[in-house]
């Protein structure tokens, strides 16, 4: 079970938020339109004027609940999968964060290439000379962040783990740490450098932020028992396609599949962020000057559209994919001889 040392899809439902956190996950737009005496007297954000449920029309109550209730319970990979997902496919780049040796009391960072062995550990390979290398040779304490590899805001996921970094002696830990790292940069020519060492970081704690109402801590037990998800190794690809080629498909599955969507005109723009074995994340851009389909949304937020069921395995995208396409396409028109 994930330990949720601050979660805060469990604040969103007692604090009413920022409408800006509805940009990147719709989810908390419910607490926007939370009623009753347990909320009058929480921080409160008039978004476009609205506040509660009562503001709305009876048909907006209707779309507002419906895409709420379908974005809370979507189907997710689950927090310690997602971590232990953003560390394996990442671009093997990140922040290492020591206790500094020249400037005691102060942390360091650096920007550190790593790979990860079987059970998800870091490995590095540092020069003797880094400060990084004198930090950890003192004191192993260190935290390494790490973002996804497709960042571009708040919205996106990073993970901070924590623990010790220790060298590494035994020729074959090292042999084995070797054919790891130059996996993941076949370029690293450092890597049989004799006065490079090699290090290992074992896992103390973690904390998780999968973008806006989606973070918390994941105990590193149930990190190394967790697998990668087998899509997110191809998925941006899957994705970078779709958004080039098949927009229109986007749009349609989207419509057709969440609730409260389903107006002509309300879903500009539909791209897809990421793709893993229980679905994909859709950013979507909404007509601006449509501001009733769902009340108090701005221009753009983002989506969870699930798969009909879990998918290990590149051609079942493809089918699903193609399936949810047909399933969202117009009924052909009538002729006039049909109709007759």
């Amino acid at each position: 079970m994930v330990s949720m040392t601050l979660s805060i899809y469990t604040l969103a439902t007692v604090f009413l938020w920022n409408s800006a956190y509805a940009l990147v996950n719709p989810s908390l737009a419910a607490a926007r339109y939370t009623t009753g005496p347990l909320f009058q007297k929480a921080p409160q954000h008039d978004v476009n004027g609205q506040q509660t449920m009562a503001d709305l029309s009876p048909e907006q109550q209707e779309r507002v609940k419906a895409f709420i209730g379908h974005q809370q319970n979507v189907p997710k990979i689950g927090f310690a999968a997602d971590v232990r997902s953003l560390v394996q496919y990442n671009h093997g780049f990140a922040v290492m964060s020591t206790n500094s040796k020249s400037n005691p009391g102060f942390p360091g960072g650096s920007v550190v290439g790593f790979a990860v062995d079987d059970d998800g550990c870091p490995l590095f390979v540092f020069s003797g000379m880094s400060s990084h290398t004198q930090d950890i040779l003192k004191d192993p304490r260190c935290s390494l962040t790490i973002a996804d590899k497709n960042f571009k805001g708040a919205s996106d996921g990073r993970v901070n783990l924590m623990g010790n970094c220790t060298l590494l002696k035994d020729s074959d830990e090292i042999d084995k740490a070797r054919e790891f790292y130059l996996k993941k940069h076949p370029g690293a020519f450092w890597a049989n450098f004799g006065d490079f060492n090699w290090f290992r970081m074992d896992i103390q704690a973690i904390r998780f932020v999968g973008g806006f109402a989606r973070a918390g801590s994941v105990k590193p037990t149930e990190y190394k028992d967790a697998s990668p998800d087998p899509i997110m190794a191809f998925g941006g690809a899957i994705a970078d396609h779709m958004n080039d080629d098949h927009m229109s498909a986007t749009i349609a599955m989207v419509k057709h599949f969440i609730p409260g969507l389903e107006g002509e005109n309300y879903v500009q723009e539909a791209l897809i962020n990421r793709v893993d074995s229980m679905g994909m994340d859709i950013k979507i851009t909404r007509d601006e000057s449509d501001n009733d389909t769902l009340p108090g949304q701005p221009q753009q937020f983002k989506v969870r559209l699930p798969f009909p069921e879990p998918i290990t395995e590149r051609g079942g995208v493809k089918t699903a994919i193609v399936e949810m396409t047909k399933a969202s396409a117009p009924a052909p028109a009538q002729t006039e001889n049909e109709k007759a």
